[in-house]
């Protein structure tokens, strides 16, 4: 286990994404979202109430159960935190069905 100034010298991003797709963040967008976060090295999550899901798991973003103009928090710790979530963010805004 890290200590605690170890856990601070990490990356950490954050910013909040809302659902625009009329037909939510599902799987085909979905499929793409995970893709998408499993090319960083940064270990990023959706967060949504309360919930902390991977969003490099089909399963767990699912789970996030986003219809349109639902909100969450994405979160990345790691190098590439900041581009994770930036790219993440826009490629959220970018689905539309």
């Amino acid at each position: 286990m890290r200590n605690e100034s170890e856990q601070r010298d990490v990356p950490f991003a954050t910013t909040e994404i809302t659902i625009v797709n009329e037909l939510g963040l599902h799987a085909r967008p979905a499929a793409e979202f995970v893709r998408c976060a499993s090319q960083f090295r940064s270990e990023i999550f959706l967060v949504r109430n309360g919930q902390r899901l991977s969003a490099a798991s089909m399963i767990e973003v699912l789970m996030a159960d986003l219809s349109k103009g639902e909100t969450a928090q994405l979160e990345a710790l790691g190098s590439d935190a900041e581009t994770a979530v930036e790219t993440l963010a826009q490629l959220i805004k970018s689905f539309q069905d």
